[in-house]
């Protein structure tokens, strides 16, 4: 068995926070919480918690941590009222587990195009 090159992790400066970095990130485009885990060296369970922060934080600047919500599979079901960043185990209709991850990105900052 061949073992995978990783890529070098590049230590982020002492001006760049965790924080910084996910919303960097954000401003990018939508993102999974797997994406942004693995964008950032950080665990998934602990990107749900910087991203409520973020969303706390945009309020005053009047942008706006923008949630697609998960959806299933299965049934189409869409976990539109959802307020947890995290992704739902099972469906509530069909009680499937296979769940579209939420996807996260930032919206309505000064100097951004708007899609």
């Amino acid at each position: 068995m061949k073992k995978r090159e990783r890529e070098p992790v590049i230590p982020r400066t002492a001006q760049e926070t965790t924080r910084h970095a996910l919303m960097a990130l954000l401003l990018e485009g939508p993102m999974s919480a797997k994406e942004i885990s693995a964008a950032v060296s950080l665990p998934e369970k602990e990107v749900a918690s910087h991203l409520e922060h973020i969303r706390r934080s945009l309020q005053a600047t009047g942008a706006l941590l923008e949630v697609e919500p998960a959806e299933c599979r299965s049934c189409g079901f869409v976990f539109a009222k959802r307020e947890r960043m995290t992704s739902p185990g099972k469906c509530p209709l069909c009680r499937e587990e296979a769940i579209s991850d939420p996807l996260f990105c930032i919206r309505g900052v000064e100097g951004q195009e708007a899609d």
